[in-house]
């Protein structure tokens, strides 16, 4: 399981990311878990300067 928080805003970004973000269920300060899987990493790996993850 990983746990994932948005710590920076969509605004301003490429639509892909703000897509992403959305498909992952973030919003600003909003933590989900999530198990990892290879889709969730491929998707975690576009928006990385935007997230913060941690391995639970």
């Amino acid at each position: 399981m990983i746990s994932i928080t948005q710590i920076k805003s969509g605004i301003n970004r490429p639509e892909n990311q703000k897509r992403t973000l959305k498909a992952l269920g973030l919003s600003m300060n909003k933590t989900v878990e999530m198990k990892s899987t290879p889709q969730i990493t491929g998707m975690l790996s576009k928006v990385t300067h935007l997230v913060r993850v941690v391995k639970k």
